[in-house]
């Protein structure tokens, strides 16, 4: 068994074929699929793909790229949507300095709104960090002080201190289709140094497609792969690590049962 921990189903590559894409996860074991949210103001329809397939479960959060979008969406908002049954957790939300498509001020204002909302419900906070580790780590830092909430640092590809340092905070840390990429070496280093119980994977679909799919379209089942990956990274069969990161899974989602 095998779960996809964040995809975006809601994006238009998937839009004339979405049934066909969640039959084929299933046909290659992945039992559950969380599509991820990357803007409020498009919940309603990120809500009704997780309604719509048994399979899929969803998010409410603002994106850092978007995060100059909806400069006003607080946590009590994310609150109130985050009650849906199908919804088990809040983000994506976090820093990106690579693109800075929103200003820093408005990423940093926004992830800490997501914080008290993951907080407040107890649901995984998802977290996306790209070229921002020292900041990231000083956040989790701060707000984990004030008060300790659930939070996966999704599609790493950060340096080993912030991964060691959210891992101490009980964070979790999600690999995704780079993983599978030559230049990963150190990428991979890292995944095989991490506590067992702390690791899980996902697509990020339609992005990052993992080896041999590179250059392609992502999608949910293609996750096998990243899995299989992890699992030489760290010398173990792919059964076992389909195993554990499930398990990791749905202890850190509570909310999908298995």
């Amino acid at each position: 068994m095998l779960v996809d921990s964040h995809c975006h189903l809601d994006y238009p590559d998937f839009a004339a074929e979405l049934p066909d894409v969640v039959a084929r996860a299933h046909a290659a074991g992945v039992s559950h699929l969380v599509t991820i949210s990357t803007r409020v103001k498009r919940f309603d329809e990120i809500r009704a793909i997780a309604e719509r397939f048994a399979p899929v479960f969803c998010s409410v959060g603002t994106h850092p790229h978007q995060a100059a979008e909806e400069p006003d969406v607080t946590a009590d908002d994310l609150v109130r949507l985050s009650a849906h049954p199908k919804v088990v957790a809040i983000g994506e939300a976090g820093l990106d300095y690579h693109y800075d498509t929103s200003p820093r001020d408005a990423q940093e204002k926004g992830f800490r709104t997501h914080v008290a909302a993951a907080r407040a419900t107890g649901l995984p906070l998802v977290i996306h960090s790209r070229e921002a580790d020292a900041h990231m780590a000083e956040i989790l830092e701060e707000e984990s002080a004030k008060g300790a909430f659930p939070f996966l640092l999704h599609c790493f590809t950060g340096g080993a201190d912030l991964a060691n340092r959210a891992v101490a905070l009980g964070g979790y840390v999600s690999f995704s289709g780079v993983i599978t990429f030559k230049k990963s070496e150190d990428l991979r280093a890292i995944a095989a140094s991490l506590p067992a119980d702390r690791l899980l994977v996902e697509t990020d679909a339609p992005f990052l497609a993992p080896t041999p799919h590179r250059g392609k379209r992502n999608e949910p089942a293609f996750v096998r792969e990243t899995a299989k990956a992890l699992a030489q990274a760290r010398g173990v069969s792919l059964e076992e690590i389909g195993a554990l990161t499930t398990r990791n899974f749905f202890t850190l989602f509570s909310k999908a049962k298995p």
